[in-house]
């Protein structure tokens, strides 16, 4: 039996995954400081663990410090709520910054800016120190990487957010489906946090995973590829084609640089042993000789450690194979060299919630507007092919609208998403997973979980009247 004094937890691992899946059997959490817990295989061997010490007891918890979720950290903070922040890297930025991709896609639509606000507000932090230049009439924002990450880190800090950092989200506490604590795991050992509000920004709805919020079928094909993105030096940036090709305004048709396309397509039909790629596409990191690749692709599962490992490791590879591709077929490429690879591929699909609402693509291209609108998108519905170097492009009517209701479930009280995690088809996915987006998913959820609090709702009663008007006087284009 276990113990109600010292508050003990069990956690069944074929019942419900509250903790992620590692340990078989039962394993017993012992939240009294000091103490230590067991766990039990089915085999009848059993070892002493560290206890779970509490780290700290919030009104809001964000998962993850990406795009969305340092923007929600922000916006949870600035609403009057005490908010920390987990973060597994030692950095925020998501994608941005662990993931290489660039640029920042896209605050505006027609020459309009959509997305305002915190996010908006971040990119005018990020020019007055010299990392970003926007590009109309799209809105896309070419970045420094690193001054990307000093900018979020000091806004999340201004904001009063506490940081988690080197922390790896691996279960939570429930009562019923309201959730209690997370369960964290760092330098310090196993730690939890309790919240009032919990926000799952963790991009592959990780939180939501663990406590066992329903999913989107996976539809027929899969989920679009990883890219493993990179950055090249020794490029000669100051070329005709260069500057046609590494910004991003639209000024000058499609992104994708064609004539390096048409060179690598040749080599593969002249029998060129090339990987499958996308694009290319060059992309202007703010120093002179330097541009960020997106061109490797392959068909990963990020929520499987062992296919996104084995992925990655095939990536790496290509990203050298096709450098001395580069350095071979284009003049503005020969005495390039691989100065970084991100800390890891990037991800355009994984997990999406059920939620109360599924944004379609038919909604999305359209304009449809919701009367609980609470964010826009601007970027094409972009749907990349798993195999091979296809790509479905579908441009929208008008900048498109996203619904409150996309970030919440119906039956988890005390929950939300935000980012590519929302509940959308696949389609609408495929714009509304860009950063800009993204942020301003953030900055919505973390003003609803704020308001929540204030108005003693849960997330599914609160007044969205009142969201869609605080964050109009925020500044988002509403």
């Amino acid at each position: 039996m276990l113990s109600n004094n010292n508050r003990k937890l069990a956690i069944s691992m074929d019942r419900r995954l509250f903790l992620k899946e590692g340990a078989a059997g039962v394993i017993a959490l012992s939240l009294a400081s000091g103490k230590v817990f067991t766990a039990c295989s089915p085999s009848g061997n059993s070892a002493e663990l560290p206890a779970v010490h509490p780290a700290g007891s919030y009104d809001v918890v964000v998962c993850g410090g990406g795009p969305a979720g340092f923007i929600a950290a922000i916006a949870a903070s600035r609403g009057g709520a005490r908010t920390a922040l987990v973060e597994r890297y030692g950095f925020l930025g998501g994608m941005a910054t662990m993931g290489y991709v660039a640029p920042i896609s896209e605050f505006g639509f027609a020459g309009e800016r959509v997305i305002g606000g915190i996010p908006w507000e971040f990119i005018g932090r990020l020019e007055e120190l010299g990392g970003a230049f926007v590009e109309w009439p799209k809105g896309n924002v070419d970045f420094d990487i690193e001054l990307y990450k000093l900018c979020a880190q000091r806004m999340v800090m201004e904001a009063g957010v506490d940081l988690f950092m080197h922390s790896s989200l691996i279960g939570c506490e429930m009562e019923g489906n309201k959730l209690v604590n997370v369960f964290i795991e760092n330098k310090n050992g196993l730690e939890s946090l309790a919240a009032k509000r919990f926000i799952d920004a963790t991009g592959d709805a990780d939180l939501c995973h663990l406590a066992g919020v329903p999913m989107q079928p996976v539809e027929d094909g899969g989920v679009q590829p990883s890219s493993f993105c990179f950055v090249l030096s020794g490029v000669d940036t100051d070329s005709e084609m260069m500057q046609q090709y590494m910004h991003h305004s639209g000024k000058h048709g499609a992104s994708e640089c064609k004539p390096i396309r048409e060179k690598l397509l040749k080599l593969k039909d002249e029998g060129t042993p090339l990987p499958d790629f996308g694009g290319p596409w060059f992309n202007d990191v703010m120093h002179r000789g330097s541009v960020a690749v997106n061109i490797t692709r392959a068909a990963a599962d990020s929520t499987d450690n062992r296919d996104f490992t084995a992925a990655e490791c095939r990536l790496r590879e290509d990203i050298f194979t096709f450098t001395d591709a580069l350095r071979k077929i284009s003049p503005e490429f020969k005495d390039c060299y691989v100065a970084s690879t991100a800390p890891q591929a990037g991800i355009r699909e994984s997990r999406r919630i059920l939620g109360v609402h599924t944004v379609t693509a038919e909604e999305y291209v359209s304009g449809f507007k919701y009367p609980d609108s609470i964010s826009r998108g601007a970027h094409p519905i972009d749907v990349h092919a798993a195999k091979g170097s296809g790509q479905e492009v579908i441009r929208l009517e008008q900048a498109a609208y996203v619904p409150y209701r996309a970030l919440i479930t119906k039956d988890f009280p005390n929950l939300l998403v935000a980012g590519r995690c929302i509940s959308a088809d696949r389609k609408a996915l495929a714009s509304l997973r860009v950063q800009a987006s993204c942020m301003g998913l953030g900055q919505a959820a973390g003003t609803a979980a704020a308001q929540s609090l204030s108005e003693g709702k849960y997330v599914q009663d609160i007044d969205t009247s009142t969201l869609v008007s605080k964050l109009r006087e925020m500044g988002a284009v509403i």
